[in-house]
C-alpha cells in the first residue's frame, strides 16, 4: 500500500534541497497565473463599466432622434434640422402596447448666472417622465407641476455640478437665476450621478420644463419640435419587438411616401447594452487565452526541469526500488514534486496578481475588478497544469529498472 504521507515528506525534502532551481521552476507559472488574474479582471472591470453606464441611462431605453432632413433640395446632416414632435412621443405612448412611457428632449447650451457667478452648462427641456424613464431622483426640492409643465412656467430643476459652481453651500431652493439673461426659480436639485462612461458629467446640466424651452429659450422655429424622444419600453423584449411598430406609426405621421428614407433614427439601448458587453466577454476571453499561454510555457517548464531531475536522481530511485518501493510510490513522488511546484507558483501568482490589479485601477482611471472565480480559475489550472507536465517525467521515473539505476553513475 502506497505510504502517501511519506511519499509527500520526500518530495518537499526535494524540492528544499534546490531551492533556486524550485524557485525557477515555477516562474513560469507565477507570470501566468498573475497575467490571467489582471487580463480577466481589466475584461470584467470593463464589463462591470458598460452594465453602470447603461443603468445610468434607465432601463428598456429606446431613443429616437432627429434624422436628416431636406432644405432646397439639399439634403442636411443627420440631427441638423429636428424632425421629431413631442406629440410623436405621446402618440407612441398611446398607441405602442410595447411602450410604457415616452419622454420628450429639446437639448441647448447657455450661460446661466446667479449674482455674481457664471456658468455655462447643458440646458435640457423636458417633462417629468424623463426623470421617471432614467431613474433619476432629486436630492431635495420638488419636480415640475402640471401647470408649470403646460404654461410654460420659468422654474428650473439643477445638477450637483451647477450648484457647486453657483452656490458653493448655499442653499438653492427658492433662490433665482438668470438662464440666457431670463430669470427662473430653482425648485429641486438632482441627486449626485457622476460621470459617464464617454468621460461627461451627468451632474453639469439644468432642467426646464418643455414648453419653456420650446417658447423662451431656445428660440426653435417650430412648436412641438423636439430633438429626442426617449422611451421606456414595458420588458427588455418589448424593445426588440416594438421597434417596427414605431418606426411604421412614425412614417405615417410624418407623411414619408415608400421612397422616402426615414427622417429619424431609433437606437436600442438594451440592444447596444447586449452587443458591448458581448464584446467585452469576447474581449476577456481573448485577454485570458493569452495569459493562459505563460501558464503551458511553466508547464513546460516544469516538465523539463523534473526530466533533468529523474535523471540527476536515477540511484536514488534504484535505491527506493531495491527496499521495497514500488513503481507507483516512484510516480507518485514526481507528481507531488511537480504539483507543489506549480501550486507554489500558482499562490505567489495569485498574490502578484492582486497587487496588479490594484496598480491598474490606482494609476488609471478605468477600474480592473476582481472576483474570487477569477482567482480559482487561474490557480487551479497551474494545479492541473503541474500535474499534466509532471506526469511523464513521473512515468519515465517509475519505468527505471532498479538494477540499472542503482549502478548509474
Amino acid at each position: 500500500m502506497i505510504d502517501t504521507s511519506a511519499t509527500f515528506a520526500i518530495a518537499l525534502r526535494a524540492i528544499k534541497a534546490n531551492k533556486m532551481r524550485s524557485i525557477l521552476t515555477s516562474l513560469g507559472i507565477i507570470i501566468g497565473v498573475a497575467a490571467v488574474i489582471v487580463m480577466l479582471s481589466i475584461g470584467n472591470g470593463a464589463q462591470i463599466s458598460i452594465q453602470n453606464e447603461m443603468k445610468s441611462m434607465g432601463t428598456n431605453l429606446i431613443m429616437i432622434r432627429s434624422g436628416t432632413s431636406t432644405s432646397g433640395g439639399q439634403r442636411m446632416g443627420r440631427g441638423s434640422q429636428p424632425t421629431m414632435k413631442a406629440s410623436d412621443g405621446n402618440a407612441i405612448e398611446q398607441k405602442i402596447k410595447g411602450i410604457k412611457m415616452a419622454a420628450p428632449v429639446l437639448n441647448d447650451a447657455g450661460q446661466i448666472v446667479y449674482g455674481n457667478a457664471n456658468w455655462s452648462t447643458s440646458i435640457t427641456g423636458t417633462d417629468n417622465r424623463y426623470f421617471t424613464i432614467r431613474d433619476w431622483d432629486l436630492d431635495y426640492g420638488r419636480f415640475f407641476s402640471e401647470n408649470e409643465e403646460k404654461n410654460a412656467g420659468k422654474v428650473t430643476i439643477l445638477g450637483k455640478t451647477v450648484v457647486k459652481e453657483l452656490f458653493g453651500d448655499v442653499d438653492p431652493i427658492g433662490k433665482t437665476i438668470r438662464i440666457k439673461g431670463i430669470p427662473f426659480t430653482v425648485i429641486g436639485v438632482t441627486k449626485e450621478r457622476g460621470q459617464s462612461g464617454m468621460g461627461t458629467d451627468q451632474d453639469d446640466v439644468v432642467y426646464i420644463p418643455l414648453s419653456t424651452a420650446q417658447k423662451k429659450v431656445t428660440g426653435i422655429a417650430f412648436p412641438d419640435m423636439v430633438h429626442m424622444v426617449m422611451l421606456q419600453a414595458v420588458s427588455a423584449e418589448s424593445t426588440y419587438t416594438s421597434q417596427e411598430d414605431i418606426r411604421i406609426l412614425l412614417r405615417q405621421r410624418h407623411n414619408l411616401g415608400q421612397n422616402k428614407d426615414d427622417d429619424f433614427v431609433i437606437m436600442n439601448l438594451t440592444q447596444m447594452m447586449e452587443m458591448m458587453e458581448n464584446s467585452t466577454k469576447i474581449l476577456t476571453v481573448l485577454l485570458g487565452s493569452i495569459a493562459s499561454i505563460s501558464l503551458l510555457v511553466g508547464g513546460i517548464g516544469i516538465m523539463n526541469i523534473m526530466l533533468v531531475s529523474v535523471t540527476e536522481r536515477t540511484r536514488e530511485i534504484g535505491i527506493r526500488m531495491a527496499i521495497g518501493a514500488k513503481r507507483w510510490d516512484i510516480r507518485l513522488q514526481f507528481l507531488i514534486e511537480a504539483l507543489v511546484l506549480s501550486l507554489i507558483g500558482g499562490f505567489i501568482g495569485v498574490m502578484l496578481g492582486l497587487i496588479g490589479v490594484g496598480l491598474v485601477s490606482f494609476f488609471s482611471s478605468f477600474k480592473a475588478v476582481v472576483s474570487t472565480f477569477y482567482v480559482l480559475l487561474p490557480f487551479s489550472f497551474a494545479g492541473l497544469v503541474g500535474l499534466f507536465f509532471g506526469f511523464y517525467p513521473a512515468y519515465k521515473a517509475s519505468l527505471l529498472n532498479p538494477i540499472n539505476a542503482l549502478r548509474y553513475e
